[in-house]
């Protein structure tokens, strides 16, 4: 492992804290605190971020609270994935900055000379703002200056959060994949991950019918890499074969291949958590709620396979607010939390609070429900159809005043127009796209303002434990 790491490092400036970490995972009281992602384009949204602080805080909390053993935090590159769409991209505000590319395969193999043009718009877009030029250079010296995304990547998360000792792993190397081979072996032959993950996901659902599956596996969870790309491995009666190539193995030879050539095999999102917890000494994995959700569905394929599951914890959440939004909502009045609410309803929410009478006809309909009791005790000494009669009454009056209530919330939003507009617009900044800020803004809408305090705000601000929302006024 150290090994390795040490050939994936060379050519990458890094700090005295990263060579140490990796220097500390040949010890036998070492540990490690991971978290993985794509190769997000400069970061892609907020949230790649929040992850990578959440584990380098929970590493440092555990060395903390446990002096004598260490603790390493982790950051594995998604080197070997394919889905270009999802990464080829990132919001600067309500501006998309994309990358245009024809290649395919991993995308940590895709050259990133031809984000030249990205660094041209981006410039532009920077414009002038304090810490303009120092993300230039980092976009510069990131993706320019280095020959493939997965380089790329880790030069530019290593210049954020080398200060902290976190170890960059790509997954896409001979010498960790040799670790691996035992379980892609068996992986092929025994079918290992489609028996026990098949099991796993029919007691979630007999436990919880309406619970979202994230992941089914295949019967051979294993991709093949070639020049041309990355390709699944399926098995029929006679061989193994390479979808979409010429490709074909018998038995025999599959298995020479794999001995002599275990880089060409990739996992897949079922096998690659396996594959981390195989080679690194670790102890927790952080992910989103859907991250979360998959790794719980491999719990007895790692039993199967005698591997220690990890403990699972969810990333941190926030939402940042400028001082001037801060200001805005100081002024308004309105909680912070009441600016979660889906559009309409927080609509209604302020216009009956700023109403100078109140717009809600409960008492009115308990008193006359209360009204319809003697009614019915009426009916119930005369025939049915008097009965159903004081049923519809009561109905068409109920419905009446709730047409009442509806008009009069109508009429209160016109008069407070002006200032409902002013909350939807600075919900839509909290907001953007409908979306949480983390999952749409990238990391440089706040470091071109604040440089790298911003890092080290959230490393001071966020508790890994700390399972709440987090608010972070700027």
């Amino acid at each position: 492992m150290v090994s390795a790491l040490e050939k994936q490092y060379q050519g990458i400036p890094t700090s005295n804290e990263v060579l140490e970490n990796i220097n500390l995972l040949a010890k036998s009281n070492t540990f490690t605190v991971t978290t993985g992602h794509q190769l997000s384009l400069f970061t892609g949204p907020l949230y790649f971020i929040y992850k990578i602080i959440s584990t380098i805080n929970t590493a440092k909390l555990l060395s903390q609270t446990y002096p004598d053993y260490h603790f390493v935090p982790v950051y594995w590159e998604a080197t070997e994935d394919h889905d270009f769409e999802e990464i080829n991209h990132f919001h600067l505000e309500n501006k998309k900055i994309v990358w245009n590319s024809k290649q395919t395969g991993m995308t940590g193999n895709f050259n990133t000379q031809s984000l030249e043009k990205v660094y041209s718009v981006l410039k532009q877009e920077f414009g002038l703002g304090k810490y303009a030029e120092e993300l230039n250079s980092l976009f510069k010296k990131s993706y320019l200056e280095h020959s493939s995304l997965a380089l790329a990547t880790r030069f530019l998360v290593n210049s954020l959060f080398k200060t902290y000792g976190l170890v960059v792993v790509d997954g896409n190397c001979s010498e960790l994949k040799n670790l691996f081979a035992p379980y892609m072996e068996r992986e092929l032959f025994e079918k290992t991950a489609q028996k026990n993950v098949s099991q796993s996901v029919q007691e979630i659902q007999n436990i919880n019918p309406s619970y979202p599956i994230q992941v089914n596996p295949r019967e051979i969870n294993l991709f093949y890499l070639t020049p041309n790309g990355r390709n699944r491995i399926v098995n029929n009666e006679k061989h193994f074969e390479v979808l979409n190539t010429n490709l074909q193995f018998t038995e025999l030879e599959i298995r020479k291949e794999l001995q002599e050539f275990p880089e060409r095999f990739s996992p897949n999102v079922i096998m690659r958590p396996l594959y981390q917890e195989v080679i690194l000494p670790n102890l927790c994995y952080i992910g989103g709620g859907g991250e979360i959700a998959y790794w719980l569905q491999l719990k007895r394929f790692f039993e199967a396979e005698k591997i220690s599951f990890p403990m699972l914890m969810l990333r941190n959440s926030v939402l940042i607010t400028t001082q001037k939004q801060t200001k805005k909502i100081n002024k308004l009045g309105i909680p912070i939390k009441d600016f979660f609410l889906k559009r309409n309803d927080l609509q209604n929410k302020i216009t009956k609070k700023w109403s100078e009478f109140p717009i809600d006809f409960t008492k009115q309909k308990t008193q006359l429900q209360k009204q319809f009791v003697y009614l019915y005790e009426l009916a119930e000494k005369t025939d049915t159809t008097f009965l159903n009669a004081v049923k519809a009454q009561e109905i068409k009056q109920l419905k009446g005043l709730n047409q009442l209530e509806k008009r009069l919330l109508k009429a209160q939003k016109r008069k407070f127009e002006d200032e409902i507009r002013r909350v939807i617009q600075l919900q839509e900044e909290l907001f953007p796209n409908g979306s949480l800020q983390e999952r749409f803004n990238n990391f440089s809408l706040f470091y071109q303002e604040e440089g790298y305090d911003f890092i080290e705000t959230l490393i001071k601000e966020l508790n890994p434990f700390d399972f709440r929302f987090l608010v972070i006024n700027q």
